[in-house]
């Protein structure tokens, strides 16, 4: 395990929250809380941890009680180790670690705001317990069934890591682990509108780099992206094909130099209405990481959404 001091020595970009250690049924969670009012989760996404929402988190926490959780495999949460199946690295067992870390905080129903992975979470939550959510909102994503079944030259492209990622164990692990600065700064950089680090505090960065730095948890990312090609894209065909849909009001956004975009600035919000009952949503200016590219405009369209 990487030593203790790591953590001590990465600043606090919560002041005033709390940070915790979680058990949930299959990991212990690291999380922060804060603020005050009706329950609202944050889920970040890949290659990040809950330092991502730092930029719209102080505005936020004056209205809802903030709970940023860090996926199971990410940033300072466990690493489960992988089973044949990949359930554990499922996004239906994260959505199970979102719910036991709520109820632990005193939250049975909450709303929920999701970037990348953390919206597929997100999602799944919302598709699997919809009695749980009140309102979901989705940071440049669209479901992952939708993903591969038009993955086609130009998205492959965009997004290469799915395959890479995916290919099995311990290739791309082994492949990254000699460099691994290299590899989450171009793929940062690379996925912004500016196509460089601008858009992100040194601070933050040297969060995100920490974490991928420690052989378990690059190895657990790429766990996450093999439960992507497979189990978690047949829970949504499954959905799919059994009718079900997303009973919360969901609220879309992407950057319209993001990954959604690429191709069709406008697919998003026609895609996200096959999952979903009540679907708005906009782009914004931006790329894929819009709460650190664009955090005013995202703030906005969250607070008026929630």
């Amino acid at each position: 395990m990487e030593p203790i001091h790591i953590m001590t020595e990465l600043a606090d970009l919560f002041p005033g929250f709390e940070a915790r250690d979680i058990h949930t049924r299959g990991a212990k969670i690291h999380c922060r809380s804060g603020g005050s009012g009706p329950p609202l989760v944050l889920i970040h996404g890949f290659p990040q941890t809950h330092v991502e929402w730092h930029k719209i988190a102080p505005e936020l926490a004056k209205r809802f009680t903030l709970v940023l959780p860090d996926l199971r495999g990410y940033g300072w949460s466990s690493t489960p180790d992988p089973d044949d199946k990949l359930e554990a690295y499922s996004k239906r067992a994260m959505a199970e670690d979102i719910i036991d870390v709520m109820e632990e905080l005193g939250h049975i129903r909450f709303s929920v705001v999701g970037h990348d992975r953390g919206a597929r979470v997100g999602y799944r939550l919302a598709l699997d317990h919809p009695a749980r959510v009140r309102r979901l909102a989705v940071i440049d994503i669209v479901p992952t069934a939708e993903m591969w079944g038009t993955m086609d030259a130009a998205r492959a492209m965009k997004v290469y890591h799915w395959m890479f990622l995916a290919q099995p164990a311990p290739l791309p692990e082994t492949l990254i682990g000699p460099n691994t600065r290299m590899f989450i700064d171009h793929t940062l950089a690379s996925w912004t509108a500016k196509r460089d680090l601008s858009a992100f505090d040194k601070r933050a960065l040297s969060h995100y780099r920490a974490f991928f730095n420690v052989p378990e948890r690059l190895a657990a990312t790429c766990w996450d992206y093999r439960a992507g090609s497979s189990i978690d894209r047949s829970h949504d065909e499954a959905d799919l094909a059994a009718g079900r849909k997303i009973e919360a009001p969901l609220l879309a956004l992407w950057g319209n130099a993001g990954i959604p975009a690429a191709g069709n600035p406008d697919a998003p919000l026609a895609i996200w209405r096959q999952y979903a009952v009540d679907v708005r949503g906009q782009a914004l200016e931006g790329g894929h990481f819009l709460p650190e590219e664009n955090p005013e405009d995202t703030l906005k369209a969250l607070l008026e959404f929630l």
